[in-house]
């Protein structure tokens, strides 16, 4: 079977999209059952050809201009894609218009049907239409929860059949980093001592806000201790302002460090390091930086809503994502109390070892068999 993968957006720095394609690539490339396929991955940028170009026979790298969706999509990807004929193609959230092969289409979540109010207007509508287009004329959908399958099928109606599961997983790198890893870190992002670490892009949907209000409000509850730092790790996406202004007028900015966009090869050591890990977010199609930081053996605060749950289970502080005191509390809990986070560090990495991705490219490769009318391996 000869399967096109959309892989535009590798080299983009646009976390959890990027972090998914990736993996998948990689695992797909490597797996005894993925090599006995052929591969055409289209990229749009010349990092992500380094990344993949000549390190797998049965592998080949297209690159497909411009980045911009609004002529790559309808105008020079279907191009590409009649000049090289596959027998599926694979891409997230938004098909071509005119793909010339069945289309398996990974749709992580509907945040942007039900939080409209945390896009730019844009982009909102952009996706309204192009998802749902994608989602009814896609061969099949790839979601990365039970949570996102069921929103798939009361949202747009989509049959129950034509929707699976393959759950995201960490990449292997991330594992307990050593304590020599973990100094150069906090040296390099110029950490202090312990800290609370977030890990995000800055945008409305991780609700970074109530994370900086609770944090505020423990830091003058407890003014005669010495607290952790706030450490929140991600690139500024859309309308990240109004967590810029949380922390001014909260008045913690001295002790809030925004480290930016962090390369993925230092977040094990700071997953490692930290006092414990927060992920306040109130809407996840799946929630990859909680799954990072267990298996690295962090202790985890999360939400307690849409995916989160499913991917934590019992390894974890679950909290109302709405509720300040109980974000505060949960962090309090942690930092009060070592033989907690101790417990949780142990549960974390038992949590974190259900999840692989050379089972995701197992069960995609199914997928694809499925969307093809099973053609098996043939090259």
């Amino acid at each position: 079977m000869h399967i096109a993968i959309d892989a535009h957006t590798v080299g983009t720095g646009l976390a959890g999209v990027e972090t998914y394609i990736t993996n998948l690539i990689e695992a797909l490339a490597a797996s005894a059952e993925g090599e006995a396929h052929r591969y055409t991955l289209y990229v749009t940028r010349g990092r992500a050809g380094d990344r993949f170009a000549g390190r797998w026979p049965h592998v080949s790298v297209r690159r497909t201009l411009p980045h911009t969706p609004l002529v790559r999509l309808p105008l020079t990807f279907p191009v590409e894609l009649r000049r090289h004929a596959a027998d599926v193609l694979h891409v997230q959230f938004t098909a071509p218009p005119f793909a010339p092969c069945p289309v398996v289409a990974t749709i992580h979540d509907l945040s942007f049907e039900h939080l409209p109010e945390t896009f730019k207007r844009r982009s909102w509508m952009q996706l309204r239409l192009t998802v749902r287009r994608t989602a009814r004329t896609a061969a099949h959908i790839i979601t990365p929860s039970e949570f996102s399958r069921r929103d798939l099928i009361e949202t747009y109606g989509v049959a129950p059949e034509r929707v699976s599961v393959t759950h995201a997983a960490a990449a292997p790198h991330f594992r307990p980093a050593s304590q020599e890893a973990v100094a150069d870190a906090r040296r390099r992002y110029g950490i202090g001592g312990d800290y609370v670490l977030a890990v995000g892009s800055i945008q409305p949907r991780k609700n970074l806000v109530r994370l900086v209000r609770a944090y505020s409000d423990l830091r003058r509850r407890r003014s005669h201790d010495k607290l952790p730092q706030l450490v929140l790790v991600g690139k500024r996406a859309w309308l990240y302002g109004e967590t810029l202004r949380a922390v001014e007028q909260s008045g913690v900015a001295a002790n809030v460090i925004f480290t930016g966009y962090v390369p993925e090869q230092d977040l094990p050591a700071l997953y490692t390091g930290a006092l414990c890990f927060v992920y306040p977010s109130y809407f996840e199609g799946f929630g990859l930086p909680p799954l990072e930081a267990m298996q690295c053996g962090a202790a985890v605060v999360a939400g307690d809503r849409t995916s989160l749950p499913e991917v934590i289970g019992d390894a974890g502080l679950l909290v109302n994502p709405f509720d300040e005191d109980a974000i505060g509390a949960a962090v309090a809990r942690l930092i009060d109390d070592g033989d907690l986070r101790a417990n949780l560090r142990a549960r974390s990495l038992e949590r974190a070892a259900r999840f692989s991705w050379a089972e995701t490219a197992r069960q995609t490769l199914q997928v694809y068999e499925q969307a093809t009318g099973g053609k098996g391996s043939d090259k």
